[in-house]
């Protein structure tokens, strides 16, 4: 609902339209479209105010965000880097122990002429085939065994 004092206001303005010299007519169209060019801007600057505040707000929220994800992620990554640390020393140890279990089975080593080679590895020919397996005769029993 209109307030009753600007719905008379309006009327009056009406009138005094209607009855007003055209040279006074035309001051008051360009008083009128000052006014209105002033209340628009300052509209517009009171949206831009308020989207600015509300922009610096995001800004800040994001911020807060961020150091608190880069706080996280760095716990993180130091966490993981501290388990890959005592891996490499488990590893470092047992490359340590196989080293000093090589130096002392030293003597123990081969010559290249013992090991095995291509020639070792069996062919078909060498497996073992059907007529190769036992028969339940030939399996040794309690009164063999004596």
């Amino acid at each position: 609902m209109e307030n009753p004092v600007k719905k008379t206001a309006k009327k009056i303005t009406k009138k005094a339209m209607e009855n007003a010299p055209d040279s006074l007519k035309e001051k008051a169209e360009e008083k009128l479209k000052e006014k209105a060019g002033e209340k628009i801007q300052e509209k517009a600057q009171d949206k831009a105010e308020k989207a600015s505040e509300k922009l610096a707000e995001t800004v800040e929220q994001n911020a807060t965000k961020a150091h608190e994800t880069a706080a996280d992620a760095k716990d993180k990554v130091q966490d993981i880097l501290l388990s890959v640390r005592d891996k490499l020393s488990m590893v470092k140890e047992a490359g340590e122990s196989f080293q000093e279990s090589i130096s002392e089975d030293e003597s123990k080593l081969k010559s290249y002429r013992e090991v095995k080679g291509i020639s070792n590895v069996k062919n078909a020919s060498n497996l073992k085939g059907a007529s190769d397996i036992k028969s339940s005769t030939k399996e040794k029993s309690l009164m063999d065994i004596n």
